[in-house]
């Protein structure tokens, strides 16, 4: 029997030009490192509300999911951490309400185009930066 995929989602918060990253507080083994918020999608939940689940339990804001940004990608081999593959599936986020707070990570930080690639990401987060980069450089802003 095949496994179902575990789906990761992550939330690209964009405010003024500048993207929300996260720096791991747990496990231990990744404590320290860089992601974008989010968790793992929820039997019965659909992507879109466990990325508006998962903003409220990390951060304490209210976000409205826009759309998916690159394409899903593979977390590691299954081992310890999944017993199922998994994909980290990264969405567009629309900060609604609330200011950004590090209720589960060590600290939070927004950042521009020149800052992204600086800090030390997660190897699943990596490979999305590139579709990060060009709404940051456009100084696109979340607000109508």
């Amino acid at each position: 029997m095949e496994q179902q995929t575990l789906i990761v989602v992550g939330a690209a918060v964009i405010r003024d030009g500048r993207v929300l990253a996260a720096q791991r507080a747990e496990p231990e083994s990744l404590r320290g490192r860089w992601e974008f918020p989010g968790g793992k999608v929820d039997p019965g939940e659909t992507a879109a509300q466990a990325l508006v689940r998962e903003c409220r339990e990390e951060l304490g804001v209210v976000v409205r999911p826009l759309h998916q940004l690159g394409v899903d990608v593979p977390f590691p081999a299954p081992g310890r951490a999944h017993t199922r593959p998994a994909v980290l599936r990264l969405w567009r986020a629309e900060l609604l309400s609330g200011e950004p707070r590090p209720l589960e990570h060590l600290s939070l930080r927004w950042l521009a185009a020149t800052d992204l690639r600086t800090l030390d990401w997660l190897p699943a987060d990596v490979p999305l930066l590139g579709a990060i980069e060009p709404l940051l450089a456009a100084g696109a802003v979340t607000r109508p």
